[in-house]
C-alpha cells in the first residue's frame, strides 16, 4: 500500500509508492533534442546577445567580445522590463501592475557542451560568485521583492537553448511557492522556536538513509515528503537566510557538493532533465529571517503531472525517497 506523507513546510500531501517503486531503469530516458542553428550563447558569438551586464573575463579584453569565462546579459525575450514604474492599481476584484522586473541571463561558461559536472570547481565557482553578484546588486532596486535563480536542464525541463546558463527574474512581489514555504516556516518557528529547517536538517543527518552526500558546509538529501522521484535538496549546515550571502569557502563547498550531486544524477538516469532551483529570502529583509533556511531544489524531469496532481495539488512519487537516495548515494 502506498504512503500518505504531509508536507510540514507547506501542508502539501504527495502519495509514495513504497511497495512497487519505480527503478532508475524503469523511467523513460530524456531525449535531448534542441533547435538547430547558432547558438547566441558560445564564445565569439558575443554579438548575438544583448549587450553584457557584467561578466567575469580576462581583464585585458572589453565587453561584448571574447575573453570570458561567465557572462551576464540581459534575456533577449524577458517576462518582465526593468524600465518603469509598477503602477498597481484595480479591475474589479482583480489586482493589475505593470509587468516590471528583471529577467538575466548567467551564461556558465564559454563550454556549449560542458554542464556543470564537466567544470573544473574553480569554474563552477565562478558561476556561483556571478550569481551571488548578480542577486545582491538586483536587491538594491527597491522595487524588487524576490529574486528567484533557476536552471533549466533540457528541452522537457523548459530549456530552449543548448548552451549552459542559469536565469535570474527579478519581481516586485513574493511568489506564491516561496512564499508559502516562507509562511509555513514562521508557523513552525513560532510554534516551536526553531528553524523548520534546521530541524530537517539535523533529523536527515541523524537518520542518513535519505542523505546522498555532505561535507562540512552542506548536506544534500531526498526529502521526506518529496514531490519527485529522485527529487534533492542541498543545504547550507550554518543557518542562513540569504545564498549570496557565501562567505568563499561556502562557496567553494558548494561547488564541490554541487557538481557530485548532478553527476550522480547523470549517472543513475541516465542524464535526464530537470529544474534547479534556489529558494532564498525576500530581498527587503535586512539581516535574514531567523525563521528561514536558503536552499536548493533539484527536481528530475521523470513523469508528466496530469489531471490528478492538478485537480488535488498532490505529487504521487513513484520510487520512494529513501531508495532514490540509496542509488545515488551508492552510483560510482
Amino acid at each position: 500500500m502506498a504512503e500518505l506523507r504531509r508536507d510540514p513546510v507547506v501542508g502539501r500531501w504527495v502519495i509514495v509508492e513504497t511497495e512497487s517503486p519505480l527503478l532508475p531503469n524503469n523511467f523513460e530516458k530524456s531525449q535531448h533534442h534542441w533547435r538547430e542553428g547558432e547558438c547566441p550563447f558560445c564564445y565569439g558569438n558575443e554579438d548575438k546577445t544583448p549587450l553584457e551586464i557584467e561578466a567575469i573575463r580576462d581583464p585585458k579584453t572589453q565587453p561584448n567580445r571574447p575573453g570570458w569565462q561567465v557572462r551576464v546579459v540581459p534575456n533577449k525575450f524577458p517576462a518582465l522590463q526593468i524600465e518603469g514604474d509598477i503602477d498597481r492599481r484595480g479591475l474589479g476584484i482583480y489586482d493589475i501592475s505593470s509587468g516590471i522586473g528583471a529577467h538575466e541571463v548567467i551564461i556558465q561558461s564559454p563550454y556549449h557542451h560542458k554542464e556543470i559536472p564537466d567544470l573544473l570547481d574553480e569554474e563552477i565557482e565562478n558561476i556561483i560568485r556571478m550569481c551571488c553578484c548578480r542577486t545582491e546588486d538586483l536587491k538594491k532596486d527597491k522595487r524588487f521583492k524576490y529574486i528567484l535563480l533557476f536552471k533549466n536542464y533540457g528541452p522537457s525541463a523548459g530549456a530552449t537553448l543548448a548552451h549552459p546558463h542559469f536565469q535570474l527574474i527579478a519581481l516586485p512581489m513574493i511568489p506564491k511557492n516561496p512564499g508559502e514555504e516562507i509562511q509555513g516556516a514562521r508557523a513552525y518557528f513560532e510554534f516551536r522556536g526553531r528553524c523548520l529547517f534546521c530541524d530537517m536538517l539535523k533529523q536527515e543527518m541523524q537518520e542518513k538513509i535519505r542523505v546522498v552526500v555532505e561535507n562540512e558546509y552542506f548536506i544534500a538529501f531526498c526529502p521526506f515528503v518529496s514531490r519527485f522521484s529522485f527529487e534533492m535538496w542541498i543545504l547550507p549546515k550554518i543557518h542562513s537566510s540569504f545564498y549570496s550571502t557565501m562567505t568563499p569557502i561556502e562557496v567553494a563547498s558548494l561547488a564541490k557538493i554541487l557538481k557530485d550531486v548532478l553527476l550522480r544524477l547523470r549517472l543513475v538516469l541516465s542524464d535526464p532533465a530537470y529544474n534547479f532551483i534556489i529558494h532564498t529570502s525576500p530581498a527587503k529583509q535586512d539581516g535574514g529571517l531567523v525563521h528561514y533556511h536558503w536552499h536548493i531544489e533539484i527536481m528530475p524531469k521523470l513523469s508528466r503531472v496530469a489531471g490528478f496532481e492538478w485537480g488535488t495539488g498532490f505529487y504521487m512519487v513513484s520510487t520512494p525517497p529513501k531508495l532514490a537516495a540509496k542509488y545515488l548515494r551508492e552510483i560510482k
